[in-house]
């Protein structure tokens, strides 16, 4: 086996708003299933008491994942900075 191929898919069977979804990952399965949770408990909580259907909560949950994905890329660009900062600040000592 070649030492830089990448490690075969493993399936992992997820269910997320009571829909099953058969997935394969390089990664590990678990992380997956945990993904699949968040997602799960995300819709479930946009759903509860609402009236939409399937689509829009879907849609609802990913722009609030994506809202949180942008906050954590903004925050690591400060945090970038700061240790940017840092090292120039200690470059110079």
């Amino acid at each position: 086996m070649d030492a830089a191929a990448p490690p075969d898919p493993v399936k992992v069977r997820v269910t997320v708003f009571n829909q099953v979804y058969n997935l394969a990952t390089t990664g590990n399965p678990t992380d997956v299933e945990e993904c699949a949770l968040r997602v799960d408990a995300l819709m479930r909580t946009i759903a509860r008491g609402a009236n939409l259907d399937a689509g829009r909560v879907a849609v609802l949950a990913a722009m609030h994942l994506a809202d949180q994905l942008r906050q954590a890329e903004q925050a690591q660009g400060r945090l970038d900075s700061v240790a940017r900062r840092l090292d120039e600040v200690l470059g110079e000592s």
